[in-house]
């Protein structure tokens, strides 16, 4: 695992996204047949580990998932999380706030999605389209943009105090993978549902995103939060990276069941 920590981004540390190569494929079997194979056996052991989890009911993992348009939120959720039971893993999407969630603070909406005791959420877009998307269309100043920063990193350091622990994935695709996943969107008119003319104008703003991503990662990488950059340009080395590290994070939580009751020794079911 130690490849792992060559994507996690050091806190206070000197951090390009462009030094990440998004074609980079270091979790991945040469044969496709291996890939299938690998991210099925990893996908089993993640419910394994989901069930351990659960059955502690005390401490709980939070996914959070951001990448530009395309770069495979939703598939990631569907191959890495294809053998966990949906009664332990909660998916919550982040779509434009409404009326009702834009007239709170921007964090309002997120605890109410945030992880139960025992459960695993999966946070596809999050509280950082809150940071992202009003400073690259210019909506909000320097000085409103730091105070949301600060606000993200004590709302972070609450959850992982409570008991939650938080790995954040940045997919990292390139801008013409981009153009072959939109093009694929409308060539293909059973995929014209995920396609939006909104998806344009933000690629109009490339490397606004870029950038913007950039100084968010390191302005809230945290020992408590740390971000990770995904290379996501091949989709099965997406999926599997992503399903090895939450592995190992897993592991690294060294859950712990309770005692077996001893008024259960011996008992038989008639």
């Amino acid at each position: 695992m130690t490849r792992l920590k060559h994507y996690r981004v050091k806190p206070d540390a000197p951090f390009r996204l462009a030094d990440i190569d998004p074609g980079e494929t270091p979790f991945l079997p040469a044969e496709e047949h291996h890939q299938r194979e690998s991210l099925e056996l990893l996908a089993d052991e993640l419910d394994h580990w989901q069930n351990l989890l659960h059955a502690e009911g005390r401490r709980k993992l939070l996914l959070v998932l951001q990448g530009t348009d395309t770069s495979g939120k939703d598939g990631t959720i569907r191959w890495v999380f294809s053998r966990t039971s949906p009664l332990g893993v909660r998916v919550a999407a982040f779509k434009a706030p409404t009326d009702e969630e834009r007239a709170h603070d921007f964090l309002w909406r997120c605890h109410a999605v945030v992880p139960r005791a025992g459960e695993i959420a999966v946070w596809n877009r999050s509280h950082y389209e809150d940071v992202l998307v009003p400073w690259v269309e210019g909506w909000i100043g320097k000085a409103e943009l730091r105070r949301r920063y600060a606000q993200i990193n004590d709302f972070e350091r609450l959850l992982a105090e409570t008991g939650t622990v938080l790995v954040k994935c940045m997919l990292h695709i390139d801008k013409e993978e981009q153009r072959k996943r939109l093009q694929a969107r409308l060539d293909d008119p059973s995929k014209h549902w995920k396609f939006s003319m909104g998806d344009l104008a933000a690629r109009q703003k490339w490397d606004a995103y870029q950038q913007a991503y950039e100084h968010a990662i390191a302005a809230t990488s945290t020992a408590h939060a740390p971000w990770y950059i995904v290379p996501a340009n091949h989709k099965n080395h997406r999926n599997l990276m992503i399903a090895r590290l939450l592995i190992k994070v897993l592991r690294d939580m060294k859950i712990s069941l309770a005692p077996a009751n001893p008024a259960y020794a011996g008992l038989k079911v008639q």
